[in-house]
């Protein structure tokens, strides 16, 4: 399914909140201390309004001072951060956001999500799993849900969610509905079950390592169908794909702290029709492979 309307791409999507969320973001994964700082900077200045950050990035701070020094107001940005596994027991959460906030120099987040559907044990230096609060995330949920009312977020999500996982979540009785569910979608990974699952279920899907992450980049731009429409288009490789994610209907996040990347991956475009199937025939075509995949390293079947 495509949301190409009248051959343009949505700039944003609505949230059931009646917020508008930027439909292309910066994403700040991997972005080093004294390289962040001038992406967010380079990403404002080429029009971006949706910075896509989270504790565990360990960059925060510098994205804050970017956003001080830049001249757009607060109001025109969006801000997402992510709660990290340590801090999923429900005494714990607020404090967790407060740090981001502080950080962030910031007053509110317009979306916070739950980093991974995975919770350690507090005090523990070797992530060893909370396995009860992993596989009931609901007590978690309450406090985010809690964290709306209070003001501090405007949106709540969850983040690496599977079907099996967002089913269990929202079996419960919810005050707020998940908004978003952040997930790895590329060319390998294209998750056409979940993109269908999602959109039938009103929740819409964000797409991180868009390109195939740092070990998939180079090949994912050498795809032969990707090539021709790009050179159909007179767009590049990466424009195709980014122009995909939001044609399929998701937020995309690519990440890059190259200026000229920034600005290139900033610019999509609504694909033909014929261009768009050719692409996502292609991607569900071949066996999925999934690039980011902690489950063996945190002892727990996350997918």
């Amino acid at each position: 399914m495509s949301t190409a309307v009248n051959g343009r791409l949505p700039t944003h999507f609505t949230l059931p909140s009646g917020d508008k969320i930027p439909a292309v973001a910066l994403g700040v994964w991997r972005a080093d201390r004294g390289d962040v700082g001038n992406a967010v900077k380079t990403a404002l200045d080429a029009g971006y309004r949706h910075i896509d950050g989270a504790w565990i990035y360990g960059n925060e701070a510098e994205v804050g001072e970017a956003l001080k020094a830049s001249s757009v107001p607060r109001s025109e940005l969006w801000l997402t951060s992510k709660l990290w596994n340590t801090f999923h027991r429900p005494e714990d959460v607020e404090n967790a956001l407060d740090e981001s906030l502080q950080r962030l120099g910031v007053d509110y987040l317009d979306l916070y999500l739950m980093h991974w559907p995975v919770a350690f044990k507090k005090g523990t230096t070797t992530n060893e799993v909370d396995f009860e609060l992993t596989e009931n995330p609901y007590p978690t949920w309450q406090k985010l849900e809690e964290m709306v009312s209070k003001g501090k977020v405007r949106n709540i999500g969850v983040s690496n969610f599977n079907i099996r996982r967002m089913q269990n979540l929202t079996a419960n009785s919810l005050k707020v509905k998940p908004a978003v569910n952040q997930v790895e979608l590329s060319y390998w990974n294209p998750q056409p079950e979940l993109v269908k699952w999602a959109r039938d279920n009103g929740i819409l899907l964000e797409a991180y390592s868009p390109l195939g992450s740092a070990e998939k980049v180079k090949e994912s731009l050498q795809i032969p169908e990707v090539k021709s429409v790009a050179k159909e288009l007179g767009i590049t490789p990466a424009q195709v794909y980014i122009s995909w994610h939001v044609q399929r209907g998701t937020v995309v996040l690519p990440k890059s702290v190259t200026p000229s990347r920034i600005e290139e991956n900033f610019h999509v475009v609504a694909l033909p029709e014929e261009a768009f199937e050719r692409i996502e025939g292609a991607a569900v075509g071949h066996e999925p492979f999934r690039t980011v995949d902690p489950s063996k390293r945190w002892g727990v079947d996350i997918f």
